[in-house]
């Protein structure tokens, strides 16, 4: 069984400065490479012409975005290297952009147009307002002024000018205001009612002066905007058309991503140079890819340079790879720190299943893992643990909270407390004593055998009889030659500094026995929560038969189990994690190792620098 993370492998790739954008596309869809910036050579970088070309094109985004079509799915940017890449989208963009200013301006115009008579139409709808003569309103000036506003709440006092006339009119949810007076007043009621969020309508110069002929001019006038703006939208299309712009989006969001992801791009004339770190750990899987693309390249694997921290890689079977969560929720194990994820495959289900045995609900937990394990990865565990809880369901005999469709193999909970009590400490000493091995093989791996075997083989030992003791109370007496061990083991290693070293040795061995004390007591929750499981479903068991008609009790046993499922399993599965990492983890994993973090995949359908986007209508 492999326990020790592996290395990942420094690679080497010398690719024609044409091929570039085709490379780091082929090796990111590996998921196995990690580049990282390292070059011997002095060649020039890249990437300040790269971030100058997305320093533009976000500018321009920033104008035109709300205009741009979806950029097109990122394909084979082809034998170009990437500053022509860059170089000709933006030259497409600006091309566009000069074509499209005029349209677009038009657009804008129509838009607010149609915005402005769609807000006045309300108005002049409103059936009990008596308006005046809209185009006499209209024509008021050059001495007077009129407008209309539509206020953003309900209107109340105003602090009218003295020689302003005021209307208010309710129209559905709306609320407008008619005003007219003496222009420089107008102009400072302006400025009261911008405060208050209130908008000025801007009413058209061909209105016509009754409300019912003017509420038809407007909407033959919206008729008419809406046809000029698909006209106006086709034009834009063409556009787009001509000048490949969803194709250039795609090219300037390719541009982007090698700035985001690609630490280093080293070149020459005709060369570059990638460096970097990959999980394949054979090294044909890169070169297959790069074949498959017929690019012309130089790959090796050397030694990696010095002063690097190289990364790590879990390489785990299908169905150990969900329980290599446990170990990042501490960390990335070091080389010389075990990944017990094979091991957590056995021990982490046995737990959960003890503490939620039932044949029906383990079954819906295989259900809802294998349903949600792709779109919530995590889920992924459900599986495991449903079908350990099959297996403890039909040891203690239960089917959907009763008791009284399987005979137990084993033992009832409720009728065997005691002993449940104890096979959950018994288990909780194994897993223990299973951290104290894997302590005694890192310190192997890490070259500190000899020390671990001087010094923690004593601590083991005490452990050992105190667990034993309940057993025979004769394994007491390996405490004191296991403490005695660790003392003397101390004064061994240290000696400058016996005495010293002892009474530390001594405040250590008092700690890490009580700590392990602990940590195995911790372990009863496992019994408890399975007494608890019992009794929960002895509860539902016993409401369904009180119904008495077994229309009410299958109701009761559906909510009493979808109510088992949903917080005893959410508690299970914690308490299942807790025991992992703060009992089982303590011994021997600080999880201080670099993780791998491949290079990630372009995106599909790339987005744009922002994620607002507008459409014309």
């Amino acid at each position: 069984m492999a326990l020790r993370p592996a290395a990942a492998r420094w690679f080497e790739l010398l690719i024609s400065r044409d091929q570039i954008g085709m490379a780091l596309q082929s090796l990111a869809a590996t998921g196995a490479v990690e580049l990282q910036a390292h070059s011997d050579t002095a060649a020039a970088t890249l990437l300040p012409v790269l971030r100058a070309a997305v320093d533009e094109f976000r500018c321009l985004a920033q104008r035109y975005e709300a205009w741009w079509p979806p950029p097109t799915a990122i394909a084979t940017q082809g034998a170009r290297a990437p500053e022509d890449i860059a170089a000709a989208a933006l030259e497409q963009l600006r091309s566009w952009a000069a074509d499209a200013d005029p349209v677009i301006g038009r657009l804008q115009i129509l838009e607010h147009e149609r915005t402005e008579l769609e807000l006045l139409e309300p108005l002049l709808s409103a059936t009990r307002a008596d308006l005046p003569d809209l185009h006499a309103f209209i024509q008021a000036g050059p001495v007077l002024a009129s407008r209309a506003y539509l206020l953003a709440g309900e209107p109340y006092e105003w602090e009218v000018p003295p020689s302003v006339i005021l209307q208010s009119v309710r129209a559905g949810e709306r609320s407008y205001l008619l005003a007219v007076g003496p222009a420089e007043q107008i102009a400072a009621f302006d400025e009261m009612l911008s405060a208050h969020k209130a908008r000025r309508l801007a009413l058209p110069e061909g209105l016509p002066s009754q409300p019912p002929e003017a509420m038809n001019w407007c909407r033959a006038r919206v008729e008419q905007i809406s046809g000029e703006l698909q006209g106006v939208g086709t034009t834009l299309e063409e556009l787009h058309r001509r000048h490949g712009v969803g194709a250039a989006l795609a090219d300037l969001a390719f541009i982007e991503w090698v700035v985001q992801n690609v630490p280093h791009l080293a070149l020459t004339d005709h060369f570059a140079w990638l460096t970097g770190w990959t999980s394949d750990l054979a090294g044909g899987r890169l070169e297959a890819v790069l074949n498959r693309r017929q690019l012309h390249f130089l790959l090796r694997f050397p030694e990696a340079p010095r002063g690097l921290v190289r990364p790590l890689v879990l390489h785990n079977p299908w169905w150990a790879q969900p329980f290599e969560m446990f170990s990042r929720l501490l960390g990335m194990p070091d080389a010389n720190e075990a990944d017990t994820s094979r091991l957590l495959a056995v021990v982490a289900p046995l737990m959960f299943g003890f503490m939620f045995a039932d044949v029906g609900q383990g079954a819906l937990l295989i259900v809802g893992g294998a349903v949600l394990r792709k779109r919530f990865p995590g889920t992924a565990l459900l599986i495991p643990g449903g079908q350990a809880a099959i297996l403890f369901g039909i040891l203690f005999g239960s089917v959907f909270a009763d008791e009284a469709l399987l005979p137990a193999v084993w033992v009832r909970p409720l009728d065997q407390p005691l002993e449940l009590l104890g096979v959950s400490l018994a288990f909780g000493a194994v897993v223990i004593l299973l951290g104290l091995a894997l302590d005694a093989l890192e310190h192997a791996w890490s070259g500190a055998a000899a020390e671990w075997w001087a010094t923690r083989a004593g601590l083991v030992l005490c452990y050992a009889g105190m667990i034993c003791a309940p057993l025979d109370v004769r394994a007491l007496a390996v405490i004191p030659i296991g403490l005695t061990w660790f003392l003397v083991g101390h004064a061994v290693l240290a000696p400058a500094k016996r005495l010293k070293s002892i009474g530390s040795a001594a405040a250590e061995s008092l700690e890490t026995l009580l700590q392990l004390a602990v940590n195995t007591i911790s372990f009863i929750r496992v019994g408890a929560f399975a007494l608890a499981h019992a009794g929960l479903g002895a509860a539902v068991a016993g409401l369904a038969a009180a119904t008495g008609s077994r229309p009410g009790a299958w109701l009761v046993l559906a909510a009493g189990n979808a109510l088992i499922i949903a917080i005893e399993g959410m508690v299970v599965g914690i308490q299942t994690t807790r025991l992992v990492l703060f009992e089982f983890f303590i011994r021997f994993l600080q999880g201080s190792g670099r993780a791998f973090q491949p290079l990630e995949s372009p995106p599909a359908a790339p987005a744009l620098p922002s994620s607002s986007r507008r459409r014309s209508s």
